[in-house]
């Protein structure tokens, strides 16, 4: 249940007994409370916030450059303001809006909260369905390009019997889902609410898939193994193994007695720790703290923007996507400079930069130590040794070698085979 990202995207998959096809289609569901309504929503952003996003954008007060000729003290100045001229003069949300009201779109209230997400269902007879979760500093945007592969795989080449139907819901205090205003809203909560949300849409069992912090939250879904989830695919593998997580945190150099896989990923793992989880540590401490990304674009731009791969820091892709050429050998895949922008700019619109970043303040739980998930079924490349010790029923390993963190972002053709292969054991 595992897709492993940067620089070679693995694949776990644990997953539990098949079902009957059957089972897969939508039960009637019970008479709604108030709270249990669904309700339609799309997205109509008052061009008057448009025009003040611009306005900020383009009064921006820069500093001045940096002081080397890499990005080894953050994103550079000079790519930061050709971004800001693109974003303040040329860039329209509207095409993003178009694109997100093209898809059935709804809120509904959970816990006493709104949640909104995405639902589209195949056309196909006994599609899986499958609940697809998000992460920081992404959102629904990142899995526009896999909708269409998974809910209409023969349009893609694909068999009929490789269907999904996907939900694809935005986290708490992040997107147009509501913002928290008490405390407790961790991946435990989330895990619980995305079972609440499939029961109620009608699913009897599903199966779910989410990267960053939707690996996260997929992850305690599996832990939890609810009746209803038949199996989960994760692209944020947790498989540390104690005595490694322990090492790491001392600083310890390289353990005697790794394989080659094992000796790679601790290394990978030594550099995220040490240079790439400074963003993580300050919003899982003072995330409220981090007013000016919401008083100004720019700003919230480059926080979002630099954010790591196994590659690089800002993302490779992500680079390259803005930079508009492939940047160290890491070419953008799928991913465009109007995909950065329409992330970013959902952010801004929705002011989230702060709620969303509260979920690191809310976690408490080590996002790569091992998992201990026996439903069955990227900063680093998790060995299959240590995959194996954090997943008991793992159905599905493959090593690629494209994609990165945005797997669905960069690569939703390879993103849309993987995830069909993972999943297929469970429909035989």
């Amino acid at each position: 249940m595992d897709i492993i990202r940067d620089p070679d995207r693995r694949e776990v998959l644990a997953a539990s007994a098949a079902v009957a096809a059957s089972r897969f289609i939508p039960t009637q569901a019970h008479a709604a409370t108030t709270s249990d309504v669904i309700r339609p929503f799309k997205v109509d952003v008052p061009e008057a916030a448009l025009a003040e996003l611009r306005r900020r954008i383009n009064a921006t007060r820069w500093p001045e450059r940096e002081t080397v000729t890499d990005d080894s003290q953050g994103v550079p100045l000079e790519m930061m303001q050709e971004l800001a001229r693109y974003w303040g003069k040329e860039y329209d949300w509207r095409k993003c809006e178009v694109k997100l009201n093209a898809l059935p779109q709804f809120i509904t209230e959970i816990d006493g909260l709104d949640i909104h997400f995405i639902h589209v269902r195949s056309n196909h007879e006994n599609a899986l369905p499958m609940i697809v979760t998000h992460g920081w500093p992404g959102s629904v945007i990142e899995q526009l390009k896999i909708i269409d592969p998974l809910t209409n795989p023969t349009a893609d080449g694909a068999s009929a019997s490789d269907a999904f139907h996907l939900v694809i819901p935005s986290i708490p205090g992040y997107g147009f889902s509501g913002k928290p205003t008490t405390t407790g809203w961790n991946p435990a909560h989330i895990a619980r609410a995305w079972v609440v949300l499939m029961k109620r849409l009608g699913y009897a069992q599903f199966v779910s898939q989410g990267g960053d912090w939707g690996g996260a939250i997929t992850n305690v879904m599996g832990e939890q193994a609810p009746p209803e989830l038949l199996g989960i695919h994760v692209n944020f593998p947790a498989t540390i193994p104690p005595d490694i997580a322990k090492a790491l945190q001392c600083g310890d150099p390289v353990p005697s007695g790794l394989s080659g896989d094992e000796k790679r990923a601790y290394e990978q793992l030594q550099v995220l720790y040490t240079k790439r989880r400074a963003y993580a540590q300050i919003m899982g401490t003072r995330p409220q703290t981090l007013y000016g990304f919401a008083d100004s674009p720019v700003g919230l731009a480059a926080w979002l923007i630099d954010h790591g791969d196994g590659w690089a820091q800002p993302a490779a892709a992500v680079t390259s996507a803005l930079l508009g050429r492939t940047v160290n050998g890491h070419p953008a895949g799928a991913l465009t400079r109007d995909d950065v922008l329409d992330d970013i700019t959902l952010y801004w619109l929705t002011n989230t930069a702060i709620s969303s970043a509260r979920l690191y303040w809310e976690n408490k739980v080590g996002l790569y130590n091992a998992a201990n998930i026996s439903v069955p079924g990227e900063n680093y490349e998790a060995p299959r040794s240590w995959a194996e010790r954090a997943y008991h029923k793992l159905i599905y390993y493959n090593t690629l070698d494209k994609g990165g963190h945005y797997a669905a972002w960069e690569q939703p053709q390879l993103f849309s085979e993987e995830v069909r292969a993972g999943f297929r054991p469970l429909r035989t």
